[in-house]
């Protein structure tokens, strides 16, 4: 028989594969020896370093966007006094260090402010060429290193000007938890800058101060690794279409210290994303580290070992009986018929064929027999075998077999290793979920911050006595701006004076009860609408206003590994969101509202985020909420940024060990569906048809031309059915001739 068809191969298969799923099994499921690191505690880490370094490349891609914004606002109007400049850019926008106006002309330092910057690295090369004026980072005399922005200073009939702004490369202003540190670092490894760490004088045993200057140790040893590895480029980092974080990031694992391992994710500022291509940040060669030590985790017990090895034993002996029982009711039985027609076909009658006890297999061996004794010339026992038929058909072995691996699939996918409420999750991820949402909120607070001191900026430029001027001011400040959907001057009264963009959603009007500059509206719509808004100077009444686009927010809020993000109002509706939303729908859970509640509850010097473990039935979820709280015109709105997702998306043991038994099921079931159909497609089906044809063979059918479709059993049968077919029609032929013989000759004499 070919190597391929017949009934042999499916069995094989099938002992192949249990035995296979059996060491897998015993594998996956068995040994003891889990991470001392869990891997949701190292894809918390890698999380939190992509934050930090998304939160860096947003702090410096403003700083500049903000101070040319600034540069290009000056040039449109009257030549203004150096130190007017500076005070109002220091008025305006509180991040930098360091700001300084230069004569290009004379290089005569015209006004400062802040530390001093030094201007040794100013040279032909910073200010011409296809580089010039392009941010670079400067290393100052104290050996800090400070990152120079430069924007020209350009009016009629006056000297060129050069704005120097310098700022620190410092840990962005993130909330970094309890134990945990952070290092920004420059290509080579080398750490610019790190935050978390506690001060040596501060420690009371040397114990403490040991730790210290082990973790610090550490953090040196992990940035140089973490550099190294952001050196990949971030485009083939990842596979195109891949979602998460564009640039290169990963985890490292260092040493262990009074039993805690220091744990550490990296991320690097450059991007795969082709809309970050310009980003100044983008280019710096910049990686952020988050490192925090862990509680090691301690090896599972032997007994998860034996579970393994009587999962994979009663696998062995499942599969043992299955293929015995197919060998038994359908290889064996085939292979038999397969012998008895082949010895029919050759002319072989002496002895009468055996017939199967039920089944197909049953009504072809019968068909068989009632052919011998046709061929033979017994009719009497044609007539005794011609009535038996098989009870049962071949299906029935088949379903026993399925049923006998289902006995084992379903328990260990189903039953085994499964979890509930009861789980221990690392308290690591609940303070890592807490934390990560506080730098959502920050991250969502400063941008409304910088939206509406945005807005500010654009105030200068507005004419209040030219309503076309003003338009193309606002025109113009809209295709800078992709936050806004729409911007508008509105008087005392509400009335729109000048707009650009998309008709206003909501009213603006002064109140006495709501002076906020930030403001929410469009109760009862499909979305909330969302407004900044910023007095115009030396016009009495007027205010420029600037509805935030939901969509901008949405996208700040989309964080891997946090889950269900959303931002919430004073009430507990839902004003943004990571996954889509109803506006000011209720949260799905009273508990989050609870948490919501709780987090806005002043408590010191004002709200705090939390977070905690929600145990529902079975379920297990990580919430977290942070009100808004800091600076800026965004502090005060009440807001609260909640997050909230199922701990079975957690890498930790006890959910992989219920992944593995699920895994081993479903696989058990793909095992059945393979081998037993392929059985049921190649033997059953047509034999079943062989069985038909053989039978209207035996019932004197000679017409119909059997035709074998497989090269296996089956289509030797088939072969040999047909030979026996025209042995008797032969036969028949040569019956009906002799017989018309002596007529012919009794007519003739």
């Amino acid at each position: 028989m070919p190597l391929l068809g017949g009934i042999r191969p499916p069995i094989a298969l099938l002992c192949l594969l249990i035995l296979a799923l059996a060491g897998l099994t015993a594998k996956v499921l068995g040994p003891a020896g889990d991470p001392v690191v869990p891997k949701a505690v190292l894809g918390s880490q890698q999380h939190f370093a992509e934050d930090g370094a998304i939160a860096l490349r947003a702090s410096i891609d403003e700083r500049v966007t903000d101070l040319n914004r600034t540069a290009a606002a000056l040039n449109a109007g009257e030549p203004a006094d150096p130190e007017r400049v500076l005070s109002d850019l220091s008025n305006t926008y509180q991040k930098w260090t360091g700001t300084t106006v230069l004569d290009l002309e004379s290089g005569k330092i015209l006004a400062a402010r802040g530390e001093t910057i030094p201007l040794a690295w100013l040279d032909k090369d910073v200010l011409t060429g296809d580089h010039a004026l392009t941010p670079r980072m400067v290393r100052l005399e104290t050996g800090d290193v400070r990152l120079m922005t430069m924007a020209l200073l350009d009016w009629k009939d006056r000297p060129q000007e050069l704005l120097i702004a310098s700022n620190s490369l410092s840990v962005p202003a993130i909330n970094l938890g309890p134990f945990r540190s952070m290092a920004v670092v420059a290509r080579g490894g080398e750490v610019l800058a790190t935050a978390g760490f506690e001060q040596a004088e501060a420690l009371n045993s040397d114990a403490e101060r040991d730790e210290l200057a082990f973790l610090q140790k550490q953090m040196t040893r992990l940035s140089e690794r973490g550099a190294k590895e952001a050196e990949e480029d971030p485009v083939s980092a990842r596979e195109p279409g891949s979602r998460g974080y564009p640039g290169v990031s990963g985890t490292l694992l260092g040493d262990a210290y009074n039993g805690r391992v220091a744990t550490a994710g990296y991320a690097s500022l450059a991007s795969a994303d082709p809309e970050q291509r310009k980003s100044v940040g983008a280019g710096l060669g910049l990686t952020v580290v988050a490192m925090l030590p862990v509680v090691q985790e301690h090896a599972v017990g032997q007994e998860r070992e034996l579970y393994g090895l009587v999962a994979a034993g009663a696998l062995v002996v499942f599969g043992l009986l299955a293929a015995a029982l197919l060998w038994m009711a359908v290889q064996r039985p085939l292979l038999h018929l397969f012998l008895e027609s082949r010895r029919l076909a050759r002319g072989d009658l002496t002895r009468p064929v055996e017939i199967p006890r039920w089944g197909e297999t049953a009504r072809v061996g019968a068909a068989l027999e009632r052919l011998r004794t046709q061929l033979s010339g017994d009719a009497e026992a044609d007539r005794e075998t011609g009535g038996r038929k098989g009870r049962f058909g071949l299906r029935v072995p088949l379903a026993l077999t399925a049923v006998l691996l289902l006995l084992w699939c379903v328990p260990v996918g189903l039953l085994l290793n499964r979890t509930d409420a009861s789980v221990s999750v690392p308290s690591t991820m609940v303070n890592d979920q807490r934390d990560r949402t506080d730098l959502v909120a920050d991250r969502v607070r400063r941008a409304l911050n910088e939206a509406q001191a945005d807005l500010v900026s654009t105030t200068r430029l507005i004419d209040a006595d030219d309503p076309d001027a003003t338009t193309g001011v606002l025109d113009d400040a809209l295709r800078k701006h992709t936050r806004y959907g729409s911007l508008y001057v509105v008087d005392k009264g509400g009335d729109v004076v000048a707009r650009a963009g998309d008709e206003p959603s909501a009213d603006w009007s002064e109140d006495e009860k709501d002076a906020s500059l930030i403001r929410v509206a469009g109760e009862g719509g499909k979305k909330p609408v969302i407004q900044a808004g910023a007095a115009v100077p030396d016009a009495k009444g007027l205010t420029l206003v600037g509805e935030i686009r939901v969509e901008f927010l949405n996208s700040l809020l989309a964080r891997p590994g946090l889950g269900e993000v959303r931002v919430v109002d004073a009430k507990a509706r839902t004003i943004a969101g990571s996954n889509g939303f109803l506006a000011f729908e209720s949260l799905p859970r009273e508990s989050l509202t609870d948490l919501v509640r709780a987090g806005g509850v002043k408590a010191g010097a004002g709200p705090v985020e939390n977070g905690l473990l929600i145990r529902e039935g079975r379920s297990v979820t990580v919430a977290a909420a942070a009100p808004f709280s800091g600076g800026g015109v965004a502090a005060d709105v009440g807001w609260t940024v909640i997050s909230w997702q199922n701990a079975k998306h957690f890498e930790i043991a006890p959910y992989e060990r219920e992944d593995r038994s699920v895994l081993a099921g479903m696989l058990g079931l793909a095992l059945i569906v393979v081998c037993l159909g392929w059985i049921h497609l190649v033997v059953v089906r047509p034999l079943r048809a062989l069985a038909g044809g053989a039978e209207k063979l035996a019932d004197g059918d000679l017409k119909t031309v059997l035709y074998p479709r497989y090269h296996d059993e089956v289509g030797a049968v088939v072969r040999s059915l047909e030979l026996v077919r025209q042995q008797l029609q032969a036969r028949r032929q040569d019956q009906a001739r002799r017989s018309a013989e002596p007529r012919l000759g009794a007519g003739g004499r």
